[in-house]
């Protein structure tokens, strides 16, 4: 589960409530420890009203289903902010081919980082192309600097990879965050998760067991594609989010679509 700052509890709360509910617990996995990740939303939120509830989470699980993923101002990412422009939710994915078979990496990213002054695309200045123009309003604590912020980033692949290898592609997703200006800046919070949807029988309580992992000399084409994902899941978060206006006026401007092509043409990256 992704939430902001102050929510991590009740949410943590909420899903162990949820499986109550739907009697999960009954089945093999007994122990159950929800993994809820945050990145702080208050300078739009009123974070300390507490307004996401059970019920929310709730939601959220009962509704859970393949497909698309809405992107920009929807879910956690509803409040966040993101390298000078309005940030959220967002996602990439890539197929790749090693020898006969085809694997995908798919990816989440929860965007509310980073300084306007790094802002890049495709190698392109956008953030300081763009530097007068739709910046924040809001009044910071003494503390803020810019690059303040965080985010959370959910990988998910269908090769088959160990543990060691996951951390190996969680490790490569930073790559991803710095391509488009992401620094991790003293007041940046990253947090970055990678599992496989491999192996399904692989857990067991009472036999010996057998897996199938791909050969570390193959795995190059699955750290190029996490770079690329994370890369574009960042850029699309906030190519959907738009305009919000939160707490005590305070306001961060969806990403100019226009005036971004306009930047990436004058660097002959588009036509």
């Amino acid at each position: 589960m992704i939430t902001n700052t102050n929510s991590v509890g009740a949410v943590r709360d909420a899903v162990l409530k949820w499986y109550v509910k739907n009697k999960w617990y009954k089945e093999d996995f007994w122990y159950t420890y929800p993994v809820v990740a945050e990145t702080y939303d208050g300078f739009l939120n009123d974070i300390y009203g507490f307004h996401v509830k059970e019920e929310n989470a709730w939601e959220a699980l009962d509704s859970a289903k393949s497909g698309l993923v809405k992107e920009g101002n929807v879910g956690g990412g509803t409040g966040m902010m993101c390298l000078g422009f309005k940030g959220g939710t967002g996602t990439a994915s890539r197929v790749i081919k090693i020898k006969d078979s085809t694997y995908t990496i798919g990816v989440l990213v929860q965007s509310n980082f980073g300084s306007k002054n790094n802002f890049t695309i495709a190698g392109v200045p956008v953030g300081r192309e763009l530097k007068d123009t739709m910046n924040y309003e809001f009044k910071a604590p003494p503390s803020y600097q810019p690059g303040d912020g965080s985010i959370i980033v959910v990988l998910a692949t269908d090769a088959p990879l160990l543990p060691h290898q996951l951390k190996r592609m969680a490790a490569r997703i930073a790559l991803g965050v710095g391509k488009v200006g992401g620094r991790g800046e003293n007041g940046s919070g990253d947090i970055f998760i990678a599992f496989s949807t491999a192996n399904p029988t692989a857990f067991q309580r009472e036999d010996f067991t057998k897996v199938d992992a791909l050969p570390n000399d193959m795995i190059n084409p699955l750290f190029n594609g996490t770079v690329q994902a994370v890369e574009e899941a960042i850029i699309n978060a906030m190519v959907a989010a738009e305009t919000m206006e939160g707490i005590n006026g305070n306001k961060a401007y969806g990403l100019p679509h226009k005036l971004v092509i306009d930047v990436l043409k004058k660097y002959n990256r588009v036509k």
